[in-house]
């Protein structure tokens, strides 16, 4: 399954972006990218639209019909959301940032989401999430999708499927080839490792992608901006599995510390070590649990430092650009 780019103009994420052509197989790249190729890409392995369960209680997610058919769901904070406004939008940010050389070393970063949030407006324009990847010297691809559309709702929708993430990584591999300039280069990207990052309500689908992901030891490191509000017993089994073979890091404000000081406290438990200070750098058996202060609403571009997720990718050492 080949996904388009949208016809959408993405924003200002790069002075090209807005004419961005698809890039077909006969423009291989030879080298690291002169500039930036990436868009907004529609997918069919996206979290949404999700007609199943509620991994909690097992409820069906879509609770609401009204008389004439249109579904919707009950958000414990946001109220009843609709289908049709909420959970229906498929895009899902796909990007080479200059310089990326496959050649090389590499890795493929993938971003989730808060709440109230769409790609471009929020993760683009306002979190610069994409810049911050490019600003930095790691040799990375990127992928965000869209969960629940400028909603308070943290909810994972189809990544709640053991195995379906794995699915959502194969059509990002199909279309980074795409992007790259050649469909056999699809292989390559479908074996990147993956460091995942997550903001604030993005700890939700973070922690069912680890436990049920299906993509086995790909992910080499996990990056928790301000998010750890719930779910630590999911974050503490996947930091006792693979701490050997990836890294943990968690910054938060005062709005994420019960949940951080849960997990700590299951880490101990467990006779697992791990640091309260800044890393040096992000290696595999790195667990840092770090209290940054700053504001929750601003964390992903002032939180220790500005841009921090620039700042912990240049810490990552592994995959150099």
């Amino acid at each position: 399954m080949v996904a388009r780019l949208s016809r959408r103009a993405f924003g200002t994420l790069a002075a090209s972006l807005a004419t961005l052509p698809i890039v077909g197989a006969a423009r291989a790249s030879t080298g690291a990218l002169p500039a930036f190729r990436g868009g907004l890409y529609e997918f069919n392995a996206s979290p949404f639209p999700y007609h199943g369960f509620k991994p909690d209680d097992g409820t069906p997610f879509m609770d609401v019909q009204t008389d004439g058919g249109r579904l919707g769901h009950s958000s414990p904070r946001g109220g009843v959301y609709y289908e049709d406004q909420t959970y229906s939008d498929r895009h899902v940010i796909v990007a080479l940032p200059q310089g990326f050389d496959l050649r090389k070393r590499a890795a493929i970063v993938v971003f989730f989401h808060g709440n109230n949030a769409v790609l471009d407006r929020d993760v683009n324009q306002r979190q610069h999430v994409v810049d911050q990847l490019e600003d930095s010297g790691l040799n990375a691809a990127f992928i965000a999708p869209q969960f629940a559309v400028d909603a308070l709702d943290s909810s994972a929708g189809r990544f709640w499927e053991p195995g379906f993430f794995a699915q959502f990584m194969a059509e990002a591999a199909s279309d980074l080839a795409e992007l790259w300039g050649s469909r056999n280069a699809r292989p390559a990207f479908a074996g990147l490792p993956i460091i995942l990052v997550a903001y604030s309500g993005g700890y939700n689908p973070a922690a069912y992608v680890l436990k049920l992901g299906g993509v086995g030891k790909r992910i080499r490191g996990v990056i928790l901006l301000d998010a750890l509000v719930a779910e630590d017993d999911k974050f503490a089994s996947w930091i006792a599995g693979n701490r050997r073979s990836a890294f943990f890091f968690s910054g938060y404000s005062a709005a994420a510390a019960d949940g951080n000081g849960d997990l700590m406290q299951r880490l101990s438990g467990a006779g697992i070590s791990y640091s309260t200070s800044l890393p040096r750098q992000l290696v595999p058996g790195g667990i840092n649990i770090v209290s940054t202060g700053a504001d929750h609403d601003g964390y992903m571009t002032e939180a220790w430092t500005s841009n921090p997720l620039t700042w912990l990718l240049d810490r990552i050492p592994e995959y150099p650009r």
